[in-house]
């Protein structure tokens, strides 16, 4: 099982403080973030997509590209990657430009984003927004698995023998997740496909993450990718940790109380009590944690939300420390011994490419011309120069 972070790459006032971060202050955070992810032993570092203030993450790729450049194992993923108002030609090469630049340690999360705004500000309809995801994964997919595309659809503009490039690393595309909070369509495309289905489990009791999980499940095996308990599931979750419980609650709550997402609503205590929001000790962590199985069942990546709200980097890689050293590693022992042999583990790129009979070079070269000389890689004649 694979335990991680995201950020969704807010810009929030420390209510402590009164003090609001700088656009350059909070990249340079999330790189630190990123780095310490990576250092503490977790597995995944995700990073969403926004074009709107109070956020900064309007190009996920170039941020993960520096984060492949400065780790070694962490594998790089997005908290959104919005397939409704992005260019499907665009997401292929750019994350198969990641895969490359980042040898294999990329996946990447689709969704239809939770901002109505940035449908116009991209030349798209915020009611379409269903037949866009389902229209332009189609084509992405066509993409990746295709070399030449001949392709004609409502949203875009038809191709014509148009190959996107560079090529998947090794001929394997970077594992799709499909994340929703609350559309069954989205669960029902990531079933079809046989990717993974994931749950940002923040906002929702989890009787409503399970109905969704759940519906995933069933349609999985519906499609003939394997039983339901093997189908693809991650899960996010919230969590505020210090060693002492009654600390953690008082040092977090000014950042709730007043946190744009959920502040001036429900107290700490409701919220904490109605969704997954964890403040508390390593224990506690732990035990709420391993709840989720509950009802979800065995699943394959947990990511956890500490960036938010305003929290300062200090505070953000304390936490990181706490989750690395106090409770990752007894999280990875009891969801092993709780997992049965034939639920599989969370996709990686050797592992797929193992499965699809080892790598190959995907290079699709063009046909002879003045400028390369070459006709499937091979020379043909000497290139005239003008």
């Amino acid at each position: 099982m694979e335990f991680g972070v995201f950020s969704v790459s807010d810009i929030t006032t420390d209510p402590t403080t009164g003090r609001t971060p700088s656009e350059a202050e909070r990249i340079k955070a999330v790189l630190a973030i990123a780095r310490k992810t990576e250092e503490v032993g977790l597995d995944v570092f995700a990073l969403g997509e926004h074009h709107n203030p109070p956020f900064f993450s309007s190009s996920p790729t170039t941020t993960l590209a520096y984060i492949a450049a400065r780790t070694s194992r962490l594998r790089l993923s997005t908290a959104t990657t919005l397939i409704t108002t992005n260019d499907p030609v665009k997401i292929a090469e750019d994350y198969a430009m990641l895969q490359h630049l980042a040898d294999g340690r990329v996946d990447l999360m689709l969704g239809r984003g939770n901002t109505g705004p940035v449908y116009p500000w991209f030349g798209q309809d915020i009611r379409n927004g269903i037949p866009l995801a389902i229209e332009n994964y189609a084509l992405l997919r066509k993409l990746w698995d295709e070399d030449v595309v001949d392709w004609s659809g409502k949203f875009r503009t038809p191709l014509q023998s148009f190959t996107s490039t560079p090529r998947p690393l090794d001929g394997v595309a970077p594992f799709v997740w499909h994340g929703s909070i609350r559309s069954p369509e989205i669960a029902e495309q990531a079933a079809y496909y046989g990717d993974g289905f994931f749950h940002n489990h923040i906002f929702w009791p989890p009787e409503h993450t399970q109905r969704m999980v759940e519906f995933y499940r069933r349609r999985f095996e519906h499609y003939g990718h394997g039983s339901a308990d093997q189908a693809i599931v991650g899960l996010g979750g919230q969590v505020f940790l210090r060693k002492n419980s009654q600390d953690a609650v008082r040092e977090f709550r000014p950042y709730f109380d007043n946190a744009p997402v959920y502040g001036h609503g429900p107290s700490l205590e409701e919220f904490s009590r109605e969704t997954p929001l964890t403040v508390g000790s390593p224990q506690q962590v732990i035990e709420r944690t391993l709840g989720f199985r509950d009802y979800v069942g065995d699943y394959q990546r947990q990511l956890f939300l500490i960036d938010h709200a305003g929290l300062p980097l200090k505070t953000v890689l304390e936490q990181l420390d706490l989750l690395g050293e106090e409770v990752v590693p007894v999280l990875r022992k009891e969801f092993a011994a709780r997992r049965p042999a034939h639920v599989p583990d969370a996709p990686t790129h050797a592992a797929r490419v193992a499965a699809k009979g080892g790598a190959k070079d995907a290079t699709v070269y063009a046909a002879a011309d003045g400028v390369t000389g070459q006709v499937n890689g091979q020379v043909t004649e000497e290139v005239e120069v003008r």
